[in-house]
């Protein structure tokens, strides 16, 4: 595998580091996520850094005139939705207003029309709203009365929601299982919010933040993703993972079969942040649990979701036959 994508990843990760202070390693998965098409969750409080972070991304890439034109409605690189428990389908989709004088319809573009989008307290919205919202996230398109709007690659979501409060509307888990990853940012050491403080306790904070990757190279990463070996042990172990949540005695409600398509693309995806051309097994290890969490209900609330998944990674073997490590 060509080693300049993993540099180039590398000086990202960096380049956002410089601005935001984020653990290295779920930096890293949330960038193989975004490179391999994937969506994520953030289950978090505020003001660790979450906005931040999507714009720092997406002020990352230099754009091309080309990215920014959906049909006829042109893209924002960076967009943030506050969710609210009053917000409609066409606050975020947008809509069709009638101009008298004309008669004709102006579509009117909603703040979904972006390359990166900050979902905010998505478990604020309503099911109707939530429906409409992760629509768009899964086909990457938007209809409106009729109408077709395709949304260009990249095309990015991160969506954060609430640990706790009033009025909140949980995501059911058919609309959780859209997502690839969900991680919790956490709050910062002492020392990195001491950091925190002295930088961002100045108005110039961004002060010479750069974009050092082009979108284009962007667009050929996730297809090289593609290309990454996988081999067939390494899928069986990832079956076998994934098939023993319908039989553990503590999950209720177990992994669907699309679990194991999604971390199949996103250990592919970090292979190719780490600049290897296969998958070693390892890697399904190290991110089944951030993959899975979110996909599985406990029989028992006080048990988290971690403590069967990684009960069933301690137990299940591993044919290395013919696997590289």
């Amino acid at each position: 595998m060509d080693k300049k994508v993993q540099q180039s990843i590398e000086s990202l990760s960096a380049n956002i580091r410089r601005i935001i202070s984020v653990d290295e390693k779920k930096l890293e998965y949330i960038i193989a996520a975004w490179i391999a098409g994937g969506h994520v969750i953030l289950a978090d409080f505020h003001g660790v850094g979450k906005t931040s972070l999507a714009r720092a991304l997406a002020q990352s890439i230099k754009w091309r005139s080309e990215d920014m034109v959906a049909g006829e409605v042109m893209m924002e690189g960076f967009s943030r939705i506050q969710c609210t428990v009053d917000l409609l389908p066409q606050d975020i989709l947008g809509y069709n207003r009638f101009i008298s004088h004309s008669g004709q319809l102006i579509f009117n573009k909603g703040p979904v029309f972006a390359h990166f989008v900050l979902c905010d307290e998505i478990n604020l919205l309503t099911p109707k709203t939530q429906g409409s919202f992760l629509q768009v996230m899964e086909e990457q398109s938007i209809t409106i009365e009729g109408r077709h709007y395709p949304l260009r690659d990249p095309f990015f979501i991160i969506a954060t929601m609430n640990l706790k409060g009033a009025h909140l509307f949980p995501l059911p888990l058919p609309q959780l299982d859209r997502f690839m990853l969900r991680l919790s940012l956490g709050y910062p050491s002492e020392e990195s919010e001491k950091v925190i403080i002295e930088k961002h306790g100045q108005t110039d904070a961004w002060e010479g933040f750069e974009s050092i990757i082009n979108s284009g190279d962007l667009i050929s990463w996730k297809k090289m993703v593609d290309k990454v070996q996988i081999h067939p042990d390494v899928v069986s172990y990832i079956v076998s993972c994934v098939r023993q949540t319908r039989s553990h005695p503590d999950i209720e409600s177990p992994a669907s079969p699309r679990a194991g398509v999604r971390i199949s693309r996103l250990v592919r995806s970090l292979a190719l942040c780490r600049g290897l051309d296969y998958v070693p097994i390892d890697f399904v290890k190290e991110i089944f649990i951030p993959a899975m969490a979110h996909r599985i209900i406990t029989r028992d609330p006080s048990i988290p979701p971690e403590t069967p998944l990684q009960n069933i990674l301690d137990k299940t073997p591993v044919d290395k036959k013919g696997i590289r490590d």
